[in-house]
């Protein structure tokens, strides 16, 4: 029986794995031997994990939501800014008719006190901007955090020293206080005539570049720290033995054996973006009205809690699904990626 195989550089150094299945040669003997990458048996661990799949299932299906949200508004004849004023009651304070808030064929989750905005279209079109901004926050700061702890812990000296502190500065800040503070002074600094979008897109792009700003140290105290132990492993002075340029090391060697820890710290920072994101604009410093958002809708409903409890009911479990199920997912991801954790 033969088997070919070929070096993989991990965490811990090269390894054997096997890179095609072979055939045994005896007659009539079909028994295929072949090797699992890390990815494949990641993947399996993941599908093995009841918890994992639903919290997978539960994300991917508010995204399908999101992306969908001009179909299914479509569907229900009602915009995200579209009244609905005979929907509400002026006697009452413009109340929506009916129990429930106005539950009803025509507003699948009510009407918005006061303004008669459909419900529904409100809380989707309000998904497509959290899970906008906690993506895009965690993808700048990741990336940010990646370069900054690759060149922390490789080159080390005076540059470990100077990012090392800029990192401890960054995370001795209070995030959320100075978030509030930066985001009108930001947006009125880029505030021009021919910036070339709205006002609110702006402010989308500001929320954005304010959370990562605070947010990559955290990565990049990771990376630095798994960088200082790979670059004393066999396969790096190999490299360098063979002449191998700064770049290669970094980018060819080190990278592809950060994937993991990146991965994790990524699927962990969408869903803390979403709740940084949620409070800013509940704070009034988020997204700018009208376009929808969860954090506003709570901090709207806060107002007619008594008159109208399915008011603020539906947006904030809706908020609180979707962080539970990201950070269930982002567990089940660091799980599936370090075999040595199991859950208990």
């Amino acid at each position: 029986m033969t088997m070919q195989h070929q070096p993989v550089e991990t965490g811990s150094g090269p390894t054997l794995l096997a890179e095609e299945p072979t055939r045994d040669s005896w007659p009539g003997v079909g028994i295929v031997i072949g090797g699992r990458s890390p990815s494949r048996m990641a993947w399996k661990r993941v599908r093995q994990d009841k918890v994992t799949m639903t919290a997978l299932v539960i994300t991917l299906l508010f995204i399908v939501i999101a992306l969908l949200a001009p179909v299914l508004t479509w569907l229900t004849g009602w915009g995200p800014i579209t009244p609905d004023n005979k929907a509400i009651n002026p006697d009452t304070g413009n109340q929506p008719y009916g129990s429930l808030g106005g539950i009803s064929l025509q507003h699948l989750l009510g009407v918005e006190p006061g303004t008669g905005f459909d419900l529904f279209a409100r809380v989707v079109y309000g998904l497509r901007t959290s899970l906008f901004v906690g993506f895009a926050s965690a993808v700048v700061s990741t990336v940010v955090g990646v370069v900054a702890g690759l060149a922390a812990g490789y080159f080390g000296g005076w540059a470990d020293s100077l990012l090392s502190r800029i990192m401890d500065v960054m995370l001795a800040f209070p995030q959320l206080l100075f978030i509030i503070a930066l985001t009108p002074v930001i947006q009125n600094a880029l505030q021009t005539d021919s910036h070339g979008g709205t006002d609110e897109n702006l402010r989308l792009l500001v929320l954005v570049l304010n959370i990562a700003v605070f947010a990559w140290a955290y990565t990049a105290r990771l990376v630095r720290g798994q960088v200082l132990s790979l670059r004393e492993r066999e396969f790096v002075d190999a490299a360098r033995i063979m002449s191998a340029g700064r770049r290669h090391i970094l980018f060819r060697q080190l990278l592809p054996n950060l994937w993991a820890p990146i991965l994790i710290s990524f699927a962990l920072a969408v869903p803390q973006n979403i709740t940084t994101e949620a409070a800013l604009s509940y704070l009034g410093v988020g997204v700018i009205p009208p376009n929808p958002d969860w954090g506003a809708l709570l901090s709207d409903a806060s107002q007619f809690f008594l008159q109208d409890p399915m008011y603020l009911f539906v947006p904030g479990v809706l908020l609180l699904i979707l962080v539970l199920a990201l950070n269930l997912l982002g567990d089940g991801v660091r799980d599936a990626l370090d075999p040595r954790s199991h859950r208990g």
